[in-house]
Formats: C-alpha cells, sequence, structure tokens
C-alpha cells in the first residue's frame, strides 16, 4: 500500500471515529394504566384489502337499487306544513314546560327524500344484541357474550386509534323487567356496531356458513302485503331478526375454538340503513335481500 492510500485511510477512519460521539440512551415511552406503551405518533390503522360485499354493492346493487327505488315528480313539492304546538310558545306561563305538536308525532307518515344518486339506500351499521338471564345473578356470566362478540366484529374500545371505535358495549336494564327480574341499571346483556369493512365481513360469514346450516330458518319473517307504509316500524329503515343459540356455533370465528365459549346464546341482528320515510322498511329489505338473505311472509 503506497504512503498516499494510507495516509487517505487513516484520515477516514479518523474522521468517522470523532462524528460517532457517544450514543444518547433513549427515553423509554410512557404507559397507560394498563401497563401498555404509548407511541410518540398517533397510529391509525386502516383497510388493507378490497372489502367483496362492499365492491359488490358499488359496482352491482347500488344501481339496481336506484332503478328499483326511484320516483319520478315532475313538480316539485308542496312546503311541509308548521306542526301546531300544545301551548302557545309566547306565553310566560308555558314557556318552559314540554311542548309537544298536536296530533302526536307522524314523522313515519312524512314522505321519503326525493329519490337522488347520492341517497342511494345502503348499509350504515349492523348492530348485534343480546341479553342473558344469568347475568342478573352473576355479572361475570357476560364474560362469554363479550368474548363472542369480539371474536365475531373484531371490535374493541378505541381499535386501531380509531377515537369512534365504541367496541363491544354492556346494556343495562332501563326498566324493571316483567317479572320484576331486572332491577334498573343492573347489567343484563352485550351489544356492539358494526361498521364499513368490518360490517361486510360479518355479514359474508352470516350469509355463507350460519345461514345455510340453519335447517328450521326459511327467511327474515315479514307482514302481509295489505299492511300499510305509514306505521312507525315500517318508516324505520330497519330490518331486524334473532339467531338461535346453537347458530352461534356455525360462525367460524367460534367454531375454530368452541372451549373458549362454554354458553351459547342468541342474538338479535339488526341491519340499519339510511332510508327514512314512509316505505323505508321496505327499501331496506331490497337492500338486504342483494345480499342473499331470504324473506318469508308470515
Amino acid at each position: 500500500m503506497s504512503a498516499a492510500a494510507a495516509t487517505a485511510t487513516r484520515s477516514v477512519a479518523q474522521a468517522t471515529r470523532t462524528t460517532r460521539g457517544r450514543v444518547k440512551p433513549v427515553k423509554p415511552l410512557s404507559r397507560d394504566r394498563y401497563g401498555l406503551p404509548i407511541p410518540h405518533v398517533n397510529i391509525v390503522v386502516r383497510d388493507t384489502h378490497l372489502c367483496r360485499l362492499q365492491d359488490h354493492y358499488h359496482n352491482t346493487l347500488r344501481d339496481d337499487l336506484m332503478y328499483m327505488t326511484y320516483k319520478h315528480e315532475p313538480k316539485s313539492r308542496k312546503p311541509p306544513k308548521d306542526s301546531k304546538l300544545t301551548y302557545d310558545p309566547e306565553n310566560p306561563y308555558t314557556k318552559h314546560r314540554f311542548n309537544p305538536p298536536k296530533g302526536g308525532n307522524v314523522y313515519f307518515k312524512q314522505l321519503p327524500p326525493v329519490t337522488t344518486s347520492e341517497n342511494v339506500v345502503q348499509l350504515e351499521r349492523i348492530q348485534l344484541h343480546t341479553m342473558l338471564e344469568s347475568a342478573v345473578t352473576s355479572r361475570s356470566n357476560l364474560l362469554t357474550a363479550i368474548m363472542a362478540f369480539r371474536a365475531l366484529s373484531g371490535e374493541s374500545r378505541e381499535a386501531g386509534g380509531r377515537h369512534t371505535a365504541e367496541g363491544v358495549e354492556i346494556v343495562k336494564a332501563k326498566t324493571l323487567g316483567g317479572k320484576g327480574w331486572a332491577r334498573r341499571g343492573q347489567p343484563i346483556g352485550v351489544k356492539v356496531d358494526l361498521k364499513g369493512p368490518k360490517m361486510y365481513d360479518f355479514l359474508g360469514c352470516l350469509v355463507d356458513f350460519v345461514l345455510p346450516k340453519l335447517r328450521d330458518f326459511n327467511g327474515i319473517p315479514m307482514e302481509g302485503p295489505s299492511r300499510p307504509l305509514t306505521t312507525p316500524s315500517a318508516a324505520t329503515g330497519v330490518v331486524s331478526f334473532g339467531l338461535p343459540p346453537y347458530a352461534l356455533q356455525f360462525f367460524p370465528q367460534i367454531e375454530v375454538n368452541q372451549d373458549m365459549y362454554p354458553e351459547h346464546f342468541g342474538m338479535h341482528i339488526h341491519f340499519i340503513t339510511n332510508a327514512t320515510g314512509a316505505g323505508a322498511q321496505n327499501k331496506a329489505r331490497a337492500l338486504v335481500s342483494g345480499f342473499q338473505i331470504p324473506f318469508q311472509r308470515a
């Protein structure tokens, strides 16, 4: 090695040694009340893949529902009438009194909004709800339902950095039960709301794995065609039905390890849509039937 090359190597080594310096100690992460580390940045978990049923809705069902539920209105609608209140709001003696409209609340008789491409009926959320009578004697009996709902939904409170995620919630009794077995404010059930891709994933599991294995399930019961559209239930835009206790074992999330869930329970499933006004429930049924869920006349 020449003298010039040795001098250059020695200078590079000295420069590297001087710039390296002493490694500063890293400050440990602070921890929350559960002992878990809190990162320095806000981590938010996003979608990792396309949802099959969500893509099916936007590419197929949306256009079909627009065609099925469209109502042509050549003339503009008349402005709604002002509801007459029970008490005069200008009267000082009734100023702070509860002032409901005369004739009660008639929201279910209101006309649906004008049909456009922006308000086509769609799923907003799916709610799972169950009530356990055994929770009256011991609150620990709700643990099985909480674990099962977490496995079915994949939701937990503020999961993935999403502060709007409420996770599995405990339902408390608001009034005394019919037989007096539940006290007011006593935990008696659990519920969870599913939104976004997780909502469609649960719907896919329900249609592909659970409903085909229920031999006594012929479809969601519905009333006869002569029922008027101006009833409170017909204007909610919600489709609800229940599953028996033995249906829980057919979900893939539960079937993989049934020993973790010693007690099986039934549940109510509510499909909540954005449809409002008279005939909103029929629009919701048309949407749900597009995901291969049958209906049956009672």
